[in-house]
């Protein structure tokens, strides 16, 4: 079994490793990117989603639990169906080569939509006390189960106020061969990736709407498993995200063991290292939790500069929230592209930074916070198109909300990074969000693996609204070659390496 530093270097990507790669899709075994139960019952609320009117770029910032104060507290339920169609499900088709697409409202990895997303409520809204599958073709809910399951959540997750609290818990799991049909064993790390754009979108749509949100990243996972009838060889929690608040969970039911089928398409093909990361990372029971939690607060938390910001440092400008764009959230996601060829025009400064503003100030999570640490990644910025600013290497720092520059780039570097995608070096500018893995690993375990990859993908999600709530912007997530961009940003980012990679800028016309 490997612990998460081996896994991470094991599925690196190299230049040398990619040439020594013979692998080819099989697209007669393609799974489907949605799963089908065979005989569930059913619940279609037959409600019309309905988002908020919340400007996204407010949507998008909290790095709390609670909704902007700009937004007024909701005075009803959080609308599961809402919720869940602007996170995961289907928001646009379009035709390509002839063929009818599908996309969903979130940004996945090879639009393989091997994320999942289950509800388990009490009474919320038109639901029934219940555990809840969301399918994104039809909109409807298979029920897993019914009856308030909720207090096993609670107890799962060490009695954590959000959860014990909530009407309604999501819980994000990935169904490993959806992915690794195309990217085998590299799937553990985008469990999180593509875990955490679907999570961005619930959170902002959930503060948009008025409600308290957040993403919970310990819980002991076996409860978890057993309550959705789950097969960790196959599918497994990857993070729950309690909505909304005033209603006390019951004490925990018991759980009865259900196997339900699902309906088979392909056949997959196993990646044991896939699993085997996952069940490293574990958490047994609530006092596993609790004192994993205790990690976190134990670290000097506060990097944020704020007003002392050194003099070497170029200060940015974000527009404020009266003159930022108020393209609502909803429309935001609906609007989502994933950019394919960028124009060399520059964009403005107030525009770059806005985005990083509003997408990177904190994920709010059970880890993260007043009294314990910020976050565990940092973010880079390769700067090639953005006026008023040199092109070079920059190190964003969100709490200065200012740059500081560290190297020189260029356009044909970018790309080379890049996995030698030229069009990323089209793109005004590439932002890298790193983590030290090993000492990650080293301070939080295993477990802070899967977070810092989760926030990497939050982030990325958040980085996608920020800069589709502008109106001549877009963008959209990479892959990269990860030992070359740690040397890239090296010395100064010295032992980080690269979670996840978002380019923005202009279309080109």
């Amino acid at each position: 079994m490997v612990d998460a530093r081996e896994y991470h270097e094991r599925t690196n990507h190299s230049p040398e490793r990619l040439r020594e790669r013979s692998f080819e899709l099989d697209f007669d075994n393609q799974p489907r990117p949605y799963k089908v139960y065979a005989d569930l019952p059913r619940f279609d609320p037959a409600e019309d989603a309905d988002p908020p009117e919340t400007p996204a770029l407010t949507a998008v910032t909290p790095d709390e639990p609670a909704p902007p104060q700009s937004v007024s507290p909701a005075d009803g339920d959080p609308h599961v169906p809402t919720l869940c169609h602007y996170a995961a499900g289907v928001t646009k088709e379009l035709d390509r080569q002839g063929q009818r697409v599908r996309y969903r409202a979130a940004a996945c990895t090879g639009k393989l939509y091997h994320v999942d997303l289950y509800a388990v409520t009490g009474e919320c809204g038109t639901f029934d006390p219940g555990v809840y599958h969301f399918d994104p073709e039809s909109g409807a809910f298979d029920v897993l189960r019914e009856g308030d399951y909720r207090g096993v959540l609670a107890a799962a997750t060490d009695d954590y106020p959000a959860v014990a609290d909530a009407p309604v818990t999501f819980v994000a799991t990935s169904e490993w061969w959806r992915n690794a049909w195309k990217y085998r064993e590299r799937t553990y790390r985008h469990a999180f990736w593509d875990s955490g754009t679907i999570l961005a979108n619930l959170l902002a749509v959930a503060h948009g709407g008025g409600h308290r949100a957040e993403v919970v990243a310990g819980f002991a996972d076996d409860p978890i498993v057993e309550l959705l009838g789950l097969d960790p060889d196959a599918e497994a929690p990857i993070a729950l995200a309690p909505v909304g608040s005033g209603s006390p969970t019951p004490e925990a039911s018991t759980v009865e063991s259900i196997g339900p089928a699902v309906v088979r398409d392909s056949d997959p093909i196993e990646y044991p290292l896939v699993p085997d990361a996952w069940r490293q990372s574990r958490l047994d029971d609530s006092a596993a939790v609790r004192a994993w939690r205790e990690r976190f607060a134990a670290e000097s938390a506060d990097t944020s500069l704020g007003a002392s910001t050194p003099g070497n440092w170029l200060e940015l400008d974000p527009v404020d929230a009266e003159t930022a764009s108020a393209r609502p959230v909803g429309v935001t996601i609906e609007r989502r592209g994933s950019l394919r060829e960028y124009s060399h025009d520059d964009i403005s400064a107030r525009k770059f930074a806005t985005v990083l503003d509003r997408a990177l100030g904190g994920v709010p999570t059970d880890c993260f916070g007043a009294g314990a640490l910020a976050g565990l990644v940092d973010v880079y910025c390769l700067v090639h198109a953005v006026e008023g600013i040199d092109s070079g290497v920059y190190e964003y720092h969100p709490g200065a909300c200012a740059l500081e520059r560290v190297g020189d780039t260029d356009r044909a570097t970018a790309g080379e990074l890049a996995l030698g995608q030229e069009v990323v070096g089209d793109a005004a500018v590439n932002v890298y969000l790193v983590a030290d893995v090993d000492a990650v690993v080293e301070r939080f375990g295993n477990r802070g693996y899967r977070l810092a990859q989760l926030e990497a993908g939050i982030d990325l999600g958040r980085l996608y609204l920020a800069t589709y709530a502008h109106l001549g912007l877009g963008g959209r997530g990479f892959t990269f070659f990860d030992g070359d961009v740690a040397d890239f940003l090296s010395p100064h980012a010295d032992g980080q390496t690269p979670m996840t990679l978002f380019a923005f800028g202009k279309p080109a016309t």
